[in-house]
């Protein structure tokens, strides 16, 4: 079985973004972000300073996938690979050599045979005459390795565009955080300009300010870290394919678009398109290959020797020929061809625990899926509207004097909290979006990407 042309390149939607891109990265200043800037417009610019212009354009997961097909070294091996096994299976094919002799008899010896009169030279031709088929045999196992490894590379390749788009993702997720920092300092610069306007007018203690001050500073350095998690993110995506020095600043992508997906039994039917089953069918070819190139040893060869022969003594020349073949060849072949016939149907064993693998792979896989997703939604819908009415409510409260500021530091914790564990779970059926498409080949894409999905 081979992999369907487009199944090589799935995972070119792995994470279901959306086609428009983020922002371009602006230069970092001194003076830090301008007020009213959207999230994460900024992200890049605190991860790595004085970046250039170079590194500021937005990059894309197919960008990384083109550099990874175009670079990695694991699959160009496999272009060597197939030279080494090319020369293999030209050299199988090769019939036995002839081989040109010279034998000198009844020279220098004593008495009649003394000196050369009565030497004989023989000038002699002999070869191989092979039986059974083991030229043909030989061909097509030689051929069946070759065969196997297009399979094997392809599989590999699926893998490497799996890694990539985790990696993305990573990076992708890091921003997003960056973004819920920056939304958690906003509100909590709010609390901290109303808790000094309270102060002022003698409403609240000092206490109050400096508690909104300190989560305002944990706030920044939940963005530090996030920005040299990002750094961090960048520099292990851009690891794949070589570059210590990533050329980028931010990607594109949305973690929340999720799209629908099948049942796992619906599922389970596209497993054969993976390549871990895939390559047991040219396997399965191989082990036949092996078989009929042992049963070709049952049949002994025969060994042929034919010459010309002249006497010294009187000039004459005569035709001298020989014929040999080994006996038992048939009993010596058997633990050769039982050996074979074992490896092949062991291979059906292998296959079957495999799938069994697979499957349980793709189960797990499909249900925290559906469990990500179904969070995603939830929070957002049900969750995160009445969140951002109390927001309001709490900080036009916590002005007025009609709570204290440990009630809204609470309801912005948890304000960002909850927005934390909507990202989280998205990220996590992205992940397990991933390991569907590399195990079924087929692209599952999120027609649009769904409202809310900035924060």
């Amino acid at each position: 079985m081979r992999l369907r042309p487009t199944a090589l390149a799935v995972l070119t939607a792995a994470l279901c973004f959306s086609a428009q891109a983020r922002p371009p990265v602006a230069a970092p200043s001194s003076s830090g972000p301008p007020a009213g800037s959207p999230p994460g417009a900024q992200a890049g610019t605190h991860a790595e300073a004085g970046a250039t212009a170079r590194s500021a354009s937005v990059f894309t997961l197919d960008d990384a996938f083109g550099r990874i097909q175009d670079t990695h070294p694991d699959l160009r091996l496999f272009g060597n690979q197939r030279s080494v096994l090319e020369a293999e299976r030209d050299l199988a094919a090769q019939k036995p050599a002839y081989v040109a002799g010279a034998a000198i008899d009844n020279v220098l010896g004593t008495g009649a045979i003394s000196g050369t009169k009565i030497a004989e030279v023989t000038l002699t031709l002999a070869s191989v005459f092979e039986r059974g088929g083991k030229l043909d045999a030989r061909r097509a196992f030689a051929q069946s390795r070759i065969d196997a490894l297009a399979v094997d590379r392809e599989g590999r390749r699926l893998d490497l565009l799996a890694e990539t788009a985790r990696r993305y993702l990573a990076v992708v997720a890091e921003q997003r955080r960056i973004d819920l920092a920056e939304f958690d300092i906003a509100q909590r610069k709010r609390a901290v300009a109303a808790a000094r306007v309270r102060l002022e007018a003698g409403a609240s203690p000092e206490s109050g300010l400096l508690t909104a001050q300190a989560q305002l500073a944990r706030a920044e350095l939940d963005r530090s870290r996030a920005q040299r998690a990002l750094l961090a993110a960048r520099q292990f995506l851009a690891a794949l394919w070589g570059e210590r020095d990533p050329g980028f600043a931010t990607v594109a992508g949305d973690p929340f678009a999720l799209p629908q997906i099948q049942e796992a039994s619906a599922l389970a039917t596209l497993l054969e398109r993976n390549p871990e089953l895939s390559r047991f069918v040219d396997q399965r070819r191989i082990a036949e290959s092996r078989v009929r190139l042992a049963q070709t040893q049952s049949k002994a060869d025969v060994d042929w020797q034919v010459g010309l022969r002249r006497q010294q003594e009187n000039g004459d020349f005569g035709f001298v020929a020989s014929v040999s073949m080994p006996l038992g060849a048939a009993a010596r072949a058997q633990p050769g061809i039982r050996g074979a016939q074992a490896e092949l149907a062991m291979l059906e064993t292998e296959r079957e625990a495999k799938g069994l693998s697979l499957y349980s792979t793709l189960v797990e896989a499909q249900g925290r899926y559906r469990l990500g997703a179904l969070e995603t939604e939830r929070l957002k819908q049900d969750v995160l509207p009445r969140l951002e009415r109390a927001e309001k409510a709490a900080e036009y409260a916590y002005r007025a004097g009609a709570i204290s500021y440990l009630e809204l530091a609470l309801l912005q914790a948890e304000s960002v909290s909850v927005r934390r564990q909507r990202l989280d779970a998205a990220l996590d059926a992205q992940l397990a979006l991933i390991e569907i498409q590399r195990l079924t080949g087929e692209p599952f894409l999120a027609t649009t990407a769904p409202a809310g999905a900035a924060r």
